[in-house]
């Protein structure tokens, strides 16, 4: 049976975006995250998180280093309980990643193959899935994919979004996730 899912940026929208965040001690939970995402759990949503994390294209971290950030994100994620179903992760980037890293991909967002990827190996409902993102980039992935709710969330969580950067593709917007889940925008999706 398909579950939907909500979909989570990282940097920006789980964390402070300080910049290719991949060390333990750099990273930094936005304000009311963790409690947001056990909520959306506890509605019945299969929490999984969709990143581009070009940094590893660019050699600034490895994929070691990203594994490891990601392992302690996840226990976090799990002792507040929100499971994190799956993390789905892009080091590509067509211009500015080194090696094989440097191309153009179907899986760097605004393309949808993290999302399809996902849907396919946790068995999702895309249709009645939300996606939650702090970039046009985001929404238009979960867009592509054939996710109907995409909230535009403020970068940071510490304002709200500026309406330009994502325009008829946001269903909703809010500063955080944590106003978003208070809010309940999004439960025409489950």
């Amino acid at each position: 049976m398909l579950q939907p899912a909500a979909f989570l940026d990282r940097d920006g929208v789980i964390n402070v975006d300080h910049g290719y965040t991949y060390r333990i001690d750099a990273f930094e939970f936005v304000p009311g995250v963790l409690p947001a995402a056990a909520k959306l759990a506890a509605l019945g949503f299969r929490l999984v998180v969709v990143t581009n994390q070009s940094g590893i294209g660019r050699g600034l971290y490895t994929v070691a280093e990203f594994d490891a950030l990601t392992d302690w994100m996840r226990e976090q994620f799990a002792a507040a309980g929100a499971p994190l179903a799956g993390v789905y992760w892009c080091p590509h980037h067509p211009t500015d990643a080194v090696g094989e890293y440097r191309r153009t991909c179907d899986c760097r967002k605004p393309a949808p193959g993290l999302l399809l990827q996902a849907a396919r190996e946790l068995n999702l409902d895309l249709p009645r899935s939300v996606m939650f993102g702090d970039k046009r980039s985001d929404l238009e992935a979960a867009q592509a994919a054939g996710v109907r709710e995409r909230v535009l969330l403020g970068t940071n969580g510490r304002a709200m979004p500026i309406d330009h950067l994502a325009g008829e593709l946001a269903t909703a917007r809010f500063a955080s996730l944590a106003e978003a889940v208070a809010a309940r925008a999004f439960v025409s999706a489950v």
